[in-house]
């Protein structure tokens, strides 16, 4: 028994040993901080916010629990890049620039709890993007520009409670979207531009709560997709073009609780539309269009109805809607619009005799000469599809896969040189990127009257013939990105109403195509990067107007006419990076109140002058100027713009000086990093208002060499010397304080003086 003992005695020594010795290094690497970030090892959290850092810094501390990297300059998250910080339970990467996450870029963070890539520019996730977050609880992907999800992406999040996809480009959820998360409690689709749901888009989401639908393009209640989520209390759908609801929806929601429809274009609800939720407490119809409501068949526990907002009609019609709010003790509030004898009345104040019903003589012409025309229908409906109705499956084209249950279809890089024909009729996503068919013929995808999404990048395509997407009425993303398009016609583009993103990048066109474009009355998104286009005429956006994103980068655009942009109202983002521009397209942006992100870096500007963004100053909240050679900026040149702006990017210029900003009170980020600022008197407007900023701007002095290298915002010794630095001094002394102090007491007393006497003469 002493060889065991001894053996046992010898390795517990020897770890001991090995503890001793490591333990100073293990101390010091806990204590390391990297030189741009903040490190508070005894909370272990560590802070590089705002520093214009380009890639994780490799010395972070091990044990750090909490990093904060938001605001740098990330761009890719590459695979394993937090792979040394395995204690890692909050990771936030907002406003990084992010446009690609890598797969297996999170591996190794087995206890992280919060991931925020919110407001970020990734327009896909790679499948294994984040493969080894088991532990994640909230992941939050809103501000970015996803377009599409691909069934399996969230698969590895079996831990997850909430999901964030608010605020991007979705237009359509395929079927098991969400496969995987069995634990998620609110998911968050708002503010997309949602139009179809796949009826299984919502499956496999046994836990989910709240679902937030709202600000989307949803056209008819998606009963069978929303049916999926069965555990549902709380749905969000307001804000979207519903005209009609009705039992035909097939809306069955056991456990719903809240139902929010308000916002919308309502003009009838079926008395039948929410039977099949029969727990329903609380319906919310605020701001629609309903004239009139009979009483809802169903929901026997429904106890509060919102109808502010609607044009309530209080005639005869309403008798039945008043008994049964009585009978079912709903409270309900509203207003009612007429009669003229009832005009402004309460509609709980209301009882059913109250209403005048037909027989009253004077009453029916009062009723006559005041409405303005018969009460809203329903809309015509597609009849409803059974089970297996319309899905016939054909056999797939050879040398091509097609895959049944995510109804996706490939021929990727098959060498082939025309476009096959036998798919599935119900494929939703065809992709023939990369191969080689120079004309696409008339009628090319017969019987894909389900399809969705098309690729057809790379395929050396130069023409589309007359009616070449006919048929596919439900197309909704075209990709014909890396082709030899020169021109498009509308005959072309035409049988595809619903087009929501057009893909036309690294093209041969020589202007944007006008008369292509006003086929596609539901285009959300143009792309036009990289081309040869050399000018935005008026006529060239003609009946864009739901268009939101307009892609203009990397072409030769050296004017952008006024009135060129005015038929896209609703423009959100607008790039122009990478053009031949000598000045702000000002005139230009006129007519955009909703334009949020202008991109202007690459072109040669050189000056800004006064009042340069003032037609979009109260929308504007990020604003891309580097690299533009800008050698002056006027005093009054961001006139207009004011607590909205969120980013401001200057890096890379000429700039010398910059005046102060003050309106500038709500940026969240400030980049002026690579300029070749003279630190003299003349910059200390600047100065001072970057010590008012908490904020890492990157202003650096270049000249006079005594002050080279030291920061603007820090440069205190540099601009001691200047006239009125004094003054300011003395205004921050204690001395004065209590001067400040009286004469704030003194207006105060005045203040209530004056209330006093107003309210004597009253």
């Amino acid at each position: 028994m002493e060889g065991p003992r001894s053996s046992t005695h010898v390795s517990l020594v020897l770890r001991l040993l090995v503890l001793l010795l490591l333990g100073p290094a293990r101390q010091a690497a806990a204590q390391r901080c990297p030189q741009a970030c903040i490190c508070d090892n005894s909370r272990r959290h560590v802070a590089c916010r705002h520093q214009n850092l380009t890639e994780v810094p490799d010395a972070i501390p091990e044990l750090t629990q909490r990093l904060n990297l938001q605001g740098n300059l990330l761009k890719v998250i590459p695979a394993a890049a937090f792979q040394g910080l395995p204690h890692l339970t909050h990771l936030d990467l907002r406003h990084c620039q992010v446009e690609l996450v890598a797969e297996g870029a999170f591996r190794g963070l087995g206890r992280l709890l919060l991931l925020n890539l919110a407001s970020n520019h990734l327009r896909e996730l790679p499948q294994e993007a984040l493969d080894g977050l088991g532990s994640l609880r909230r992941l939050e992907l809103e501000g970015n520009a996803l377009e599409e999800l691909r069934p399996g992406t969230f698969g590895a999040l079996g831990a997850l409670a909430t999901l964030n996809l608010a605020h991007n480009a979705l237009v359509y959820l395929p079927a098991m979207a969400f496969q995987g998360l069995l634990r998620v409690r609110w998911l968050r689709l708002s503010h997309n531009a949602l139009s179809v749901l796949a009826p299984e888009a919502l499956a496999g989401l046994p836990a989910l709560r709240r679902l937030s639908l709202h600000h989307n393009e949803l056209q008819a209640l998606p009963g069978p997709a929303l049916s999926q989520a069965r555990g549902l209390a709380r749905l969000e759908l307001g804000h979207n073009p519903l005209t009609y609801a009705g039992e035909e929806d097939g809306l069955a929601l056991p456990g719903l609780r809240e139902l929010l429809l308000d916002g919308g274009a309502l003009q009838a609800l079926g008395p039948r539309a929410l039977a099949h939720c029969p727990r329903l407490h609380t319906l919310d119809l605020r701001g629609n269009q309903l004239d009139t409501l009979p009483p809802l068949q169903g929901p026997g526990q429904l106890r509060r109805l919102r109808l502010q907002g609607n044009p309530l009609w209080c005639g005869c019609q309403a008798r039945p809607l008043l008994e049964w709010l009585a009978r079912a003790r709903v409270r309900s509030d509203g207003a009612c619009r007429g009669p003229r004898r009832l005009r402004g009345e309460a509609l709980d104040a209301l009882r059913p005799w109250d209403l005048r019903c037909p027989g009253d003589a004077a009453q029916e012409e009062e009723e006559q000469e005041e409405r303005a025309g018969p009460g809203p229908r329903a809309p015509p409906r597609d009849p409803p599809r059974g089970p297996g109705e319309d899905r016939a499956v054909a056999p797939c084209p050879r040398a091509c896969v097609c895959a049944p249950e995510s109804r996706h279809s490939s021929c990727e890089g098959c060498g082939l040189q025309a476009v096959p024909r036998g798919f599935p009729n119900d494929t939703l996503l065809l992709d023939l990127r990369r191969n080689h068919f120079p004309l696409v013929p008339r009628a090319a995808f017969p019987g894909l009257g389900h399809l969705v999404s098309l690729h057809l990048q790379h395929c050396g395509i130069a023409e589309l013939e007359a009616g070449a997407l006919a048929g596919l009425g439900r197309l909704i993303y075209l990709y014909l990105s890396d082709n030899q398009l020169a021109g498009l016609s509308a005959a072309a583009l035409a049988g595809v109403p619903r087009l929501g993103y057009l893909y036309l990048e690294r093209n041969r066109f020589l202007q944007v195509p006008g008369a292509a474009l006003r086929a596609l009355p539901s285009l959300f998104s143009l792309h036009l990067q990289d081309n040869a286009v050399d000018r935005l005429a008026p006529g060239d956006l003609g009946g864009t107007r739901a268009l939101r994103w307009l892609y203009l980068s990397g072409n030769r655009i050296t004017e952008v006419s006024p009135g060129a942009l005015g038929p896209a109202r609703e423009l959100e983002k607008l790039h122009l990076d990478r053009n031949q521009l000598r000045e702000v397209p000002t005139g230009a942006l006129e007519g955009l109140p909703a334009l949020l992100e202008l991109q202007l870096s690459g072109n040669p500007l050189r000056a800004l002058h006064d009042g340069a963004f003032q037609p979009v100053g109260r929308s504007l909240q990020h604003l891309f100027l580097n690299s533009s050679g800008l050698e002056q900026i006027s005093p009054g040149a961001f006139s207009g713009l004011g607590p909205g702006l969120q980013s401001l990017h200057l890096q890379k210029n000429q700039l010398r000086a910059l005046p102060a900003l003050p309106n500038l009170r709500q940026l969240e980020l400030i980049d002026l990093s690579s300029n070749p600022f003279h630190c003299d008197c003349q910059l200390l407007p600047l100065h001072r208002w970057l010590t008012g900023l908490n904020l890492r701007v990157g202003a650096t002095c270049a000249t006079p060499p005594s002050a080279r290298g030291q920061r603007v915002k820090a440069a205190a010794a540099v601009f001691e010397a200047c006239p009125g630095w004094g003054a300011r001094k003395a205004k921050r002394t204690p001395a004065s304080r209590p001067s400040t102090r009286k004469t704030s007491i003194k207006g105060r007393q005045r203040g209530a003086d004056k209330v006093g006497k107003e309210r004597g003469r009253l």
